[in-house]
């Protein structure tokens, strides 16, 4: 849940009878801080969070536009019978595209094209791919990709990740990703704590109250309840962003690596290796047309007889003494991501990496990674994300809907938007919540920097409006004896 109307600390219950009076309760110390943090964060980071959710749901189509605009390039047309020597197809995409060193092949299965990659200095973190067809040897196209991806994922993943601003543009999406989860978390609280603790009430925290008529109230149900509905794979995208992030993803790799809980390091060092290995321990940007691309041939059928399957990515050796890489590429469930490191000389595996070796936060790290990009499950994750990225929206928005229902429309009293909830919340807390509480948020601060440095914002900002709105208080005059306040908003 992004942005919140912030109520009283009391269920949901039917209006009182006509002439009623209905005192407004003061809400418990936590209650009341976790509201107005609630508030404050819903309304300024919600921005981020509409953006992400927008270049994200973009993102969810990239397998069907890459489809449509790269169909030449990714597909083979002359399919049936063995495929062409991966000799044969590297010879014909160098043919088609004579400079830049000789990276990885990726051999075509079925009816996909094999993509002979090229590195380039002028493309920086960009590569150069040349799609063969494996069956009849034809080159089919070429393309500037970005880790296998065509021109317009990577456009939408750039536009995703970072606006297309480079590293200063990746704070967005950081920023999001590390105030989401609180907001999820904090929003079914108060929801909660608004619904009733009670066994009977629990099934209201998944239904909007439908008998409530037009105003805050019905639009806050629809907000809470969406939330609630969404709160599993909120926290999963939050998650999983981080992971990637700028700083919080280096702290989280930092602790994978305390752990020893990343992912393992392949060995590709060799002993004994001949003066002469055909070229393929002299890969570097000078000898790289020296590679005899046979080679490749005879790495992947060591390979395929180690047993990897399916797609994978033959990694020439950089440099001398060091073995290939064969990796599977299989990232749909269930995936295939083992490696192995070659002798192409030897004809013989010297190390091998299996997934399901991997240590178990490396594995979900990975496959976390996969789903967060829709990839995992296929058309069904592409769907689930759309309707997080739909359902988010529509959140946001509640959420700003209540901020302008709630606000004052006496004549006497008019604003535009509604009043933030009260503060005092930190100052009625327990000294027992104090010595747990600021610890353990200055520790979160501290592994996600952009929660840390914004949160230590909203205090600076929130205590000096709390010393200007007590100047105001003393400075104003005293009403008369009788004379009823103004009401605030609208309920």
């Amino acid at each position: 849940m992004s942005v919140t109307e912030l109520p009283e600390d009391a269920p949901d219950s039917p209006a009182a009878p006509a002439g009623t009076a209905q005192p407004a309760r003061r809400l418990a110390p936590f209650a009341a801080l976790l509201t107005r943090l609630h508030f404050y964060a819903g309304i300024l980071v919600a921005p981020f969070l509409l953006v992400a959710a927008l270049t994200g749901l973009a993102y969810t189509i990239t397998p069907q536009l890459d489809r449509a605009l790269y169909g030449d390039e990714l597909t083979a047309t002359a399919v049936g019978g063995p495929p062409q020597p991966l000799a044969v197809q590297i010879t014909a995409a160098r043919a088609a595209h004579p400079g830049g060193t000789l990276a990885a092949v990726q051999p075509g299965i079925g009816d996909t094209t094999t993509r002979v990659v090229f590195s380039q200095p002028d493309l920086g973190d960009r590569q150069h791919t040349v799609y063969v067809d494996p069956y009849s040897g034809a080159v089919k196209g070429q393309l500037t990709t970005w880790f296998g991806a065509t021109p317009a994922t990577t456009w939408l993943d750039d536009l995703h990740r970072n606006l297309h601003l480079g590293d200063l543009g990746r704070h967005y999406s950081e920023l999001a990703a590390s105030w989401l989860w609180v907001l999820v978390l904090g929003g079914i609280v108060l929801w909660w704590r608004r619904r009733g603790p009670t066994r009977a009430r629990a099934r209201h925290l998944l239904v909007p109250d439908l008998a409530a008529g037009k105003g805050v109230r019905r639009t806050r149900g629809w907000h809470a309840t969406t939330g609630v509905w969404l709160v599993v794979g909120l926290l999963f995208l939050s998650a999983t962003g981080l992971t990637w992030s700028r700083y919080a993803g280096a702290n989280f790799s930092a602790g994978l690596a305390a752990l020893r809980a990343g992912t393992p390091q392949l060995s590709t060092s060799l002993t004994g290796t001949p003066a002469d290995a055909g070229g393929a321990h002299h890969h570097g940007a000078s000898a790289a047309a020296a590679v005899d691309p046979a080679t490749y041939d005879r790495v992947l059928a060591v390979a395929r007889d180690a047993g990897l399957a399916g797609p994978v990515e033959i990694i020439p050796a950089e440099t001398a003494g060091t073995a290939w890489t064969v990796t599977q590429t299989d990232n749909t469930w269930p995936v295939a991501k083992d490696r192995v490191a070659v002798d192409p000389v030897a004809g013989t595996v010297t190390a091998r990496s299996d997934f399901a070796d991997w240590p178990l936060l490396a594995q979900l790290t990975s496959l976390g990674i996969q789903a967060h990009m829709g990839v995992l499950f296929g058309p069904v994750n592409q769907i689930l994300l759309a309707a997080l990225a739909l359902g988010l929206l529509c959140v946001i928005v509640w959420g700003y809907r209540m901020w302008w229902q709630r606000r004052p429309t006496r004549a006497e009293r008019r604003f535009p938007l509604g009043a933030p909830p009260a503060r005092g919340g930190v100052r009625r807390l327990p000294v027992w919540a104090l010595l747990l509480g600021v610890p353990l948020t200055v520790a979160v601060g501290w592994a996600l920097p952009w929660f840390g440095v914004t949160l230590l914002g909203f205090l600076v900002v929130d205590v000096i409006l709390g010393a200007v709105a007590r100047r105001r208080r003393r400075s104003a005059p005293v009403p008369a004896a009788g004379v009823r306040a103004p009401a605030r908003g609208r309920r």
